[in-house]
């Protein structure tokens, strides 16, 4: 069973080449080693979106050794909240287990121009997540 002390956070999105790398970069930047998180898809795609790791690098978080995955059981079990974001049905539902769905624009296809208002987006959900779970975000943008 997850550790309140230490929250277990799954962000999901259909190809986990976008979205949903953005949030896991965000929350592992911003909560350090004080609580893990993993991201995953329902249909990985071949490679994270090159715009997402360009707009990421831009705010010193690098994303670019990241791998689209399949989610798995074992993690959906571990997380005590999955954030979902555009898989709708696709997405594993875990009865008990808290679920949040963040409605974001897909990045897929799109320049890092359009990009950035998304990552922007995502670190502040991040930044409520974190706080909602009593971890104080502990770098700044």
């Amino acid at each position: 069973m997850p550790s309140p002390e230490h929250p277990n956070v799954l962000f999901l999105c259909i190809h986990n080449a976008g979205r949903s790398q953005m949030a896991l970069g965000w929350f592992t930047h911003l909560a350090a080693d004080r609580a893990t998180a993993w991201s995953a898809g329902s249909a990985p795609a071949d490679e994270v979106n090159p715009a997402a790791v360009q707009a990421m690098a831009e705010v010193g978080i690098d994303i670019s050794g990241a791998h689209p995955k399949r989610w798995t059981d074992a993690m959906i079990r571990t997380a005590d909240i999955v954030v979902t974001m555009g898989c709708g049905d696709e997405c594993p539902y875990v009865p008990g287990t808290r679920y949040e769905d963040w409605p974001l624009p897909d990045p897929a296809g799109q320049g890092v121009d359009a990009v950035r208002p998304i990552r922007d987006e995502i670190e502040q959900r991040v930044r409520e997540l974190l706080t909602s779970l009593g971890v104080e975000p502990s770098a700044t943008s």
